[in-house]
């Protein structure tokens, strides 16, 4: 725009040297010379994170072997990750559950929803929600064979919400282009219809506050490895309000679930309260690891991530149009920084060949099908000259046509 000088390096630094986050980035391990921009699908290392493993690995495990347990509080390890995820997400401790993955707690959440509200056999969503939500869905009407899952436009959800429908399943904030979705008015819109209104947080929980609670939302889940930097594959969790303790019903009932797990009795009886959301024996290394991820995070409280994350998806989206406006690309995301998560999406009917160049200048975002370049502002540790320079790399990849050598095209169906 005329009469606005262009950014600069210079501006990147100084916005570094004022970041009061900045000390977060030596929390983590972080190769040198990468800008890491793709913490919305696995979060970085926290260096805690490989001290803690050795020692549940060495000394719990390795010398204390199956008294840790209770020695060194394993069994009481899910509680504790969970009461430090419920104040990131608006819930209280005795809400969230730690267990399972995201699409397990999807099922049970789903399954469980059904049977608060029998009578109605239809799931609503979005036809761009998250595919494995809508796979789950779809696999658990399959099995129980009377179940619709009605996939419709963004746009039309509120129509789509007739009699019928148990429960809406959404995900907060989309994972292609970031935007996000109003959590309170569309959970608002469920309960007017006599629907539970089931969020999946994925892509928000560690980097965007959420306020299950304030929304009045009935259940939730959320992935453990990305903005929580649980590592790959890391537990997930899952929310049930307080209010349906007493009448949910998990279909996977498991012995960790049952009120008195260790009478080994021959019937089932749910634990009262959010742990009959439990099932399986806890992994207590995927735990142990996610507890550093998650303790970390809380450090930096998630108003200060998210004034970050703010700072810099605007500062990514403004030199993106400043160094890259000659080359096609269009924004994805929602310019207005407060309708999007902690990412940044473009459109570039090249994606695919402009990401592989880009992380063969170790720049890495990722590619979304068909045309989304994904970048993930992680605030723990993403510096703004990491910004400057991602924007400058995307420059010199279409300025020397970098994205058009053979091996970074998109592998071509054989018919």
């Amino acid at each position: 725009m005329a009469g606005i000088p262009p950014l600069t390096r210079a501006d990147a630094e100084a916005q570094d040297a004022a970041d009061d986050l900045a000390f977060l980035r030596q929390e983590f391990v972080l190769p040198e010379g990468v800008v890491y921009l793709d913490g919305n699908s696995l979060g970085a290392l926290p260096r805690r994170t490989r001290e803690r493993l050795r020692e549940v690995t060495e000394r719990e495990w390795g010398r204390d072997l199956i008294r840790s347990w209770n020695a060194n509080g394993w069994i009481d390890l899910p509680g504790r990750v969970a009461g430090l995820i419920a104040p990131l997400i608006g819930a209280s401790a005795d809400e969230v559950a730690v267990a399972d993955s995201t699409s397990v707690n999807v099922f049970k959440l789903l399954a469980g929803a059904l049977r608060l509200r029998l009578g109605r056999r239809a799931i609503v969503s979005e036809r761009g929600n998250f595919p494995t939500d809508l796979y789950v869905a779809q696999g658990l009407a399959r099995l129980l064979g009377d179940v619709e899952v009605r996939l419709v436009p963004r746009d039309r959800l509120a129509d789509a919400l007739g009699g019928d429908v148990a429960v809406l399943l959404l995900t907060h904030v989309d994972f292609r282009t970031g935007e996000m979705l109003d959590m309170a008015g569309l959970t608002r819109a469920a309960h007017d219809k006599g629907a539970l209104a089931l969020w999946d947080l994925a892509h928000s929980a560690g980097a965007v506050p959420v306020d299950l609670t304030g929304a009045e939302a009935d259940l939730a889940v959320g992935c453990g490895y990305k903005y929580l930097n649980g590592g790959p594959g890391a537990p997930a969790f899952a929310f049930v309000a307080r209010r349906w303790h007493s009448a949910f019903e998990s279909p996977l009932s498991g012995w960790m679930g049952h009120a008195a797990p260790f009478e080994f009795g021959p019937r089932y009886e749910p634990a009262p309260g959010i742990a009959r959301l439990l099932c399986g024996t806890p992994p207590i290394l995927g735990l142990a690891a996610l507890e550093c991820g998650v303790e970390t995070i809380a450090r930096a409280g998630i108003e200060r991530l998210r004034r970050k994350s703010l700072a810099l998806t605007d500062l990514f989206v403004g030199l993106v149009e400043q160094e890259c406006g000659a080359f096609g690309f269009t924004l994805a995301s929602p310019r207005e920084a407060e309708e999007r998560g902690s990412q940044v999406s473009l459109r570039h009917p090249e994606g695919y060949a402009i990401v592989q160049a880009l992380v063969a200048r170790d720049v890495i975002g990722d590619f979304r099908t068909p045309d989304i370049l994904r970048f993930g502002f992680a605030p723990a540790y993403v510096r703004f000259t990491d910004t400057w320079d991602a924007a400058v790399a995307l420059r010199a990849v279409m300025e020397n046509d970098e994205w058009r050598r053979p091996e970074f095209q998109a592998p071509r169906m054989v018919t």
